[in-house]
């Protein structure tokens, strides 16, 4: 559907014009596809913002049209009383109210305009400053990391290994595709990431979504033979607001689990393409998965917001596996094959989370 083509319809669909058929679609594609919800928001905004210059124009119409008529009804005579009143009297006279009337809602307008747009400015600028990325300070352990290092170089000591985990990912494939978070490994010289059982991977950054916050690697280690049938199957519709969610992550190096609901379909600025949950996390959660209580991938962790206890976000699978589908051959060494079975279902939170855990690993960026 070309863009006009989309203009036309969302007239269409507000104005209550279209089929039952053309409604159903449209209202099952926005809750699908997070890419074209965020298309059509786009629309609107953009629809309404012409509405009001529209408005706005009439406006001056109006008071242009005023303007003539007092133009063509006060021509001055050639011989005019002593006592006469002057054109701007007589238009005042006539026309004052109208005008006054005018002007104060042009002016309150105008303020209110300004008031707004200063307010949502600071609002942002509050948020922004509220919602951090679930990462470790990375500056701070790049600092300390090159203090020890050349500290090791000065003196005859054997060298340290340098990396430090700075978040969580999870297998996507079972032949080698993992996703993480892109602030996790934004940077990194090489990568590596490890699981609860000490297996190792080195891994190499195939595609970033710096928008969305994602990251595309893939195994390139020589002893990687798979890892192994994926227990879970990523889920394409949206998820019920209020239903129970997951996740496994390292905060710490031990694996930890948190739980909560999915208190909002929409992130942060009412992002359509994220999650926000009543999660409890901490810096290293980044990059995690997050699931559904029956096991379903519903999403990947990407930040919280300091100060509010249990608001943090994921970006949906939805999102992701949209991704997938637009990614172009060429930038894949292998074609994707997601799992299709979910064999969580139907299990205890302790078995889901014995069979999860495997396959959810701690990545290490090394700078």
């Amino acid at each position: 559907m070309s863009d006009r083509e989309l203009l036309e319809f969302i007239e269409r669909y507000r104005q209550h014009q279209v089929t039952s058929a053309e409604r159903a679609a449209f209202e099952e594609r926005l809750a699908t596809d997070p890419a074209f919800a965020q298309r059509v928001k786009e629309f609107e905004l953009f629809s309404s913002t012409l509405f009001a210059h529209g408005k706005q124009s009439q406006f001056r119409e109006k008071l242009n049209h005023l303007h003539s008529e007092w133009k063509a009804e006060n021509v001055v005579p050639v011989v005019a009383p002593v006592r006469r009143r002057t054109p701007m009297q007589q238009f005042m006279s006539r026309y004052g109210a109208t005008m006054g009337v005018a002007a104060t809602v042009a002016i309150v307008t105008v303020f209110s305009s300004l008031l707004g747009m200063e307010m949502w400015r600071s609002a942002t600028q509050q948020n922004a400053a509220r919602y951090v990325e679930l990462r470790r300070e990375v500056d701070a352990l790049k600092r300390n990391q090159r203090a020890l290092v050349k500290d090791v170089l000065s003196t005859t000591k054997p060298p340290v290994n340098p990396g430090q985990f700075t978040g969580t990912g999870f297998a996507l494939t079972s032949d080698g595709y993992f996703v993480t978070s892109y602030h996790v490994i934004e940077g990194a010289d090489s990568l590596m990431i490890e699981n609860k059982l000490g297996i190792k991977y080195k891994v190499e950054e195939i595609y970033s979504d710096q928008v969305r916050d994602l990251a595309l690697l893939r195994v390139i280690d020589t002893a990687f033979t798979g890892f192994g049938k994926l227990p879970y199957s990523f889920k394409q519709k949206e998820t019920d607001l209020g239903e129970r969610v997951f996740t496994l992550g390292y905060p710490r190096e031990d694996i930890v689990y948190g739980e909560g609901t999915l208190s909002s379909r929409s992130g942060v600025y009412g992002d359509t393409a994220s999650y926000q949950i009543s999660v409890p996390l901490n810096p290293g959660n980044s990059g995690g998965p997050l699931l559904d209580d029956r096991g379903n991938m519903i999403g990947v962790i990407s930040g919280k917001m300091l100060g509010v206890d249990g608001a943090a976000f994921a970006v949906k699978s939805a999102y992701l596996l949209s991704l997938l589908e637009q990614l172009p051959e060429n930038r894949l060494p292998q074609p994707v094959r997601l799992p299709k079975v979910n064999t969580l279902a139907g299990n205890p939170r302790p078995q889901q989370l014995k069979k999860l855990q495997d396959f959810v690993y701690m990545v290490k960026v090394y700078n």
